[in-house]
């Protein structure tokens, strides 16, 4: 009798154990869902870039002649003022030009009263057989050939006076170049490269030389930064920007677009277009040749009833919902338990969560954003962990 029973309790603990395994069995194969709650917030559209911090404003300070350089005044990093004198070039070569442009003068200017006395002396001549001639002393061709000789030393008088602005010209051009010698700076600002030594040679015959280069005022930086041309037509002047740089990463910046040139820039067959971004520096942090990370504010929205963009990504078998899918942009809403397909219209998205300008959907709503499916290897989404989501 007692066996009876031990055989009857263990028939219905297999028939338990194995209803038990069955329903574990289910439960697992029964497909879940990830949800979150739509809600409203701001958000902004953005298009991302890089770029190259850059001055404002840089002066490149050439020579316009050749010499060695015996003087170096300033270095990298140097606050200048306009006129401050910056290196030197040895003179020597060009005063010496200047010293015989300038006795090329005087030899002139000896020749023009040489020229002129000549002249006074034929005019004299001149006068005394226009005396003779009247009273029958001399022929008409003595006096015809004394007037030619007048007018011939007027004419060296001209001669010599264009002879004496020509070297007056030549005693300038030397001083000017002399005075070249001089690297002068033409703005205010700071030195940001010196391309010279003391003892070196500078040549100006086919180029001008750059010696250094000033930026003009480092309190104002730009960004020259490189847009898609399939983004360009969203970006316009005054649009705000926030950028980071690889110096400060935890520190965010600001500026404002100034400027988006027209000319494109195609390199393997890719366009972009150059893209102004100015931007303050007053505790100078930001350096000429930083690469800035920059994002574009090109729209923005508050108080938007936004959804999760893993929610669009969202794919689901007919099945295993209880309205079929249509064409179009849709996401799914989970309704007692049942997905539910929502079509909709999207309006800007800042990459994690985008706007909803129409649709079957509000505030509180449960949508779908992973569909996890133990039949199959992967999930249908696989969304980035959202920060901060709505409120």
């Amino acid at each position: 009798m007692n066996i009876k029973r031990i055989i009857i309790a263990v028939v219905i603990l297999i028939i338990l154990v194995i209803g038990f395994c069955s329903f574990i069995k289910h439960k697992n194969n029964t497909i879940k869902y990830n949800t979150e709650i739509v809600g409203r917030g701001d958000v902004k559209a953005i298009v991302s870039s890089t770029g190259t911090v850059n001055p404002v404003t840089t002066v490149s300070v050439g020579t316009q002649v050749s010499g060695t350089i015996n003087q170096l005044l300033v270095d990298y990093n140097s606050e200048v003022k306009k006129g401050q004198l910056l290196a030197t070039i040895d003179p020597s070569s060009l005063e010496a030009q200047v010293q015989q442009a300038n006795a090329s003068l005087l030899m002139a200017k000896a020749n023009l009263e040489k020229a002129k006395v000549s002249a006074n002396e034929t005019k004299i001549n001149f006068e005394r057989n226009k005396s003779l001639f009247a009273r029958n002393f001399i022929s008409k061709s003595e006096l015809d050939n004394s007037e030619t000789m007048y007018l011939s030393a007027l004419a060296q008088i001209k001669a010599s006076e264009a002879q004496v602005a020509h070297s007056r010209a030549a005693l300038n051009y030397a001083q000017t170049n002399l005075r070249y010698t001089k690297i002068i700076s033409p703005v205010n600002g700071t030195v940001i490269s010196r391309n010279i030594d003391v003892g070196q040679t500078v040549a100006a015959s086919f180029q001008t030389p750059t010696l250094f280069t000033i930026a003009q005022d480092l309190t104002k930086m730009q960004i020259n930064t490189s847009v898609d041309e399939a983004d360009i037509g969203k970006i316009k002047t005054g649009q705000p920007v926030d950028f980071s740089v690889d110096a400060y990463p935890e520190d965010a910046f600001q500026g404002k677009v100034s400027e988006v040139r027209i000319s494109p820039i195609i390199v393997q067959n890719v366009v972009t277009y150059d893209v102004i971004v100015k931007v303050e520096n007053p505790d100078f942090k930001l350096k000429p040749g930083m690469t800035a990370n920059v994002s574009i504010e090109v729209a923005n929205k508050k108080d938007a009833l936004l959804i999760p963009d893993a929610a669009l990504r969202v794919r689901m078998s007919d099945q295993n919902s209880s309205h079929s899918r249509q064409k179009g942009l849709g996401v799914w809403i989970l309704e007692k338990d049942k997905p539910h397909y929502v079509s909709i219209e999207t309006g800007i998205s800042d990459g994690r969560f985008t706007e909803v300008l129409s649709g079957e959907i509000s505030t509180g709503d449960e949508i779908i954003v992973e569909v996890i499916d133990p039949t199959k290897k992967t999930s249908s989404s696989s969304p980035p962990k959202s920060r901060g989501f709505l409120r």
